[in-house]
């Protein structure tokens, strides 16, 4: 919560787990891997902002409606667990 905090200005309580995504990249020194955990929010405050980014890792940060989430990731992988969060939507409506 942390670090949602940091890197988009939003104050979020988690709704649900979506899923893992594990990937890994090279440096010159060594192979890294990372896990990104993902989680569908709902705000409850803040607003939305990267000035408070105490490392700069966040290039930029904005809404999308979810009819357009799914063009807007490159990953098939992302693109799953944004499905999942279009079928939770539609099914609170």
């Amino acid at each position: 919560m942390r670090e949602i905090a940091e890197e988009t200005g939003l104050i979020a309580e988690i709704l649900e787990h979506l899923g893992d995504i594990e990937y890994e990249f090279q440096t010159p020194e060594k192979t890294i891997v990372k896990t990104v955990h993902h989680f569908l929010l709902q705000q409850t405050g803040g607003h939305l902002t990267i000035e408070n980014d105490p490392d700069q890792e966040a290039v930029d940060v904005r809404w999308f409606a979810l009819d357009e989430l799914e063009k807007q990731l490159t990953h098939a992988n992302e693109r799953r667990l944004a499905r999942k969060v279009i079928e939770w939507a539609r099914a609170e409506e």
